[in-house]
């Protein structure tokens, strides 16, 4: 077909010309394609993005702008409001988009494509983001899986198919004509305090920036992958959540890529990984009250304390305890922290000082570049007991064995808390066991150089298991979910 009337296709988290099915079916209608991006910040409402988020948002729509020659318009407000303003004349060739999954975003897409329709304007969306639909995958009896083994092995793998094939690189040869509503800067989603130079020299945004990680991860980091990824000082992590979570790469084009390598315990653990990152979308769209409420209802008991002193001091990696302390700051300062410290530094806040897991989540939504809706509600229920798989639920990671165990050398403490760098390895995770003369040597006052511990962690263990007893045990795992 060669039409001229336009053929919208419609951005959102799929910021990529690789692998993007509603772009390519767009550029198949053979009409003159219109790609826009909505930011719409009414419809995320509390869960609008942070600002680590907008600044790689940013620079992930530049990039997606270069890539399609300066053409991608931009727009601001209800994206409702803002596609009825564009189709009005009814003349368009139609409507294309990519869906998502967050519960808000579902019942304003649904009521878009409703009144679309209504008007008689062709709408068509895809699945870009995921490996499955979420109302895909379920148990025989067609009840969500509610445990991630059998969810990941019985419902993904076994009933497949993985990968599908993926699509070229697509551009379109003819863009439509229109006048843009104003420039990317006017979003104003850079920050206007300068505080990003860490972001800025830890990430590379954009789909370029995306396949460049990846070719990094596949040939220095996953072949010691299920070992090395508890290790922060170490890069054997991958770092691909951000580009996965704005859509520069595909999870097909990611585990096609790690298909392609020689099977082992590494690229089989990787790929666990991706099904975890599934699951938590797949919790998302089945219980789409996980962002404030328990999923296990007994967990709606639990005891927390009011401590906004301790939260900020949380927050600011001042507690006192350098494992902890060194992932908030990574936190602060790269938008990211490594998954063993992030689990640490939760179970500190929730357990340790047992603070409220929202309050975590909602810092984590402000200051991580790959905050997801999904994967951080799940994960911070997670380390709060109250979440799915989350056995045993009285689980604390105790900071300084944990430091002890996966930052033995210190390297990763001393790059973040660089002022007890000096300290002997025996004495980096817990400098208020040094001796005076220890600490004077490295140049150290304890509550005035570095703080004294916040919380004393055998007595707040024990207080939290305390608590956790506390509560009536469920008499199943139906009783637990509600």
């Amino acid at each position: 077909m060669n039409t001229s009337r336009p053929a919208i296709i419609w951005f959102r988290r799929d910021l990529r010309i690789c692998d993007n099915p509603a772009l390519q079916a767009a550029v198949r209608t053979g009409a003159p394609v219109l790609p826009i991006f909505i930011l719409d910040d009414d419809c995320d409402g509390e869960w609008a993005m942070g600002a680590a988020s907008r600044w790689w948002l940013h620079h992930s729509l530049h990039a997606l702008d270069v890539s399609l020659g300066g053409n991608l318009h931009f727009m601001r407000g209800p994206a409702a409001s803002c596609l009825i303003e564009l189709t009005e004349s009814g003349d368009v060739e139609g409507v294309f988009w990519n869906r998502c999954y967050e519960p808000t975003t579902i019942a304003r897409d649904s009521g878009i494509k409703a009144r679309l329709q209504s008007a008689g304007i062709s709408v068509r969306s895809f699945n870009a983001s995921l490996l499955f639909e979420p109302a895909a995958i379920s148990k025989d009896d067609g009840a969500p899986y509610k445990v991630f083994t059998p969810y990941y092995k019985n419902g993904c793998l076994e009933k497949g198919p993985l990968p599908r094939d993926l699509i070229d690189s697509v551009k379109p040869d003819r863009f439509a004509s229109v006048a843009k509503d104003f420039p990317l800067d006017e979003l104003g989603l850079l920050p206007r305090t300068p505080w990003d130079e860490g972001l800025r020299f830890s990430w590379s945004p954009g789909e370029d920036g995306a396949k460049r990680r990846l070719s990094d991860f596949l040939t220095n980091g996953i072949g010691n992958y299920k070992e090395g990824r508890n290790y922060p000082a170490l890069d054997a992590v991958s770092r691909l959540s951000p580009h996965l979570h704005f859509g520069e790469l595909s999870p097909h084009q990611v585990w096609t890529a790690v298909d392609a390598l020689e099977p082992d315990e590494n690229t089989t653990h990787f790929r666990s990984e991706l099904g975890w990152r599934e699951f938590s979308a797949y919790l998302l769209y089945h219980w789409p009250e996980i962002p404030h409420n328990e999923w296990r209802r007994q967990f709606a008991r639990f005891p927390w304390h009011d401590d906004s002193d301790g939260l900020h001091r949380w927050q600011r990696g001042m507690t006192g305890i350098p494992f902890v302390d060194a992932g908030m700051r990574e936190l602060w300062r790269t938008g990211s922290m490594h998954n063993r410290v992030r689990m640490v530094a939760a179970s500190f806040l929730v357990k340790n000082l047992r603070i409220d897991w929202r309050h975590g989540a909602q810092w984590f939504w402000d200051t991580l570049v790959d905050a997801d809706l999904a994967s951080n509600s799940a994960s911070w229920q997670w380390v709060a007991g109250s979440g799915a798989d989350a056995a045993p639920y009285f689980r604390i990671f105790n900071p300084v064995t944990q430091g002890k165990r996966f930052d033995a050398g210190g390297d990763y403490v001393r790059r973040y808390v660089p002022e007890i760098a000096r300290l002997p390895d025996k004495f980096l995770h817990s400098p208020w066991e040094a001796t005076d003369a220890i600490l004077a040597d490295a140049g150290i006052e304890l509550g005035h150089t570095y703080p004294r511990p916040i919380t004393d962690l055998k007595e707040s263990r024990a207080a939290a298991l305390q608590a956790y007893q506390s509560l009536a045990p469920a008499k199943s795992t139906d009783d637990l979910v509600y």
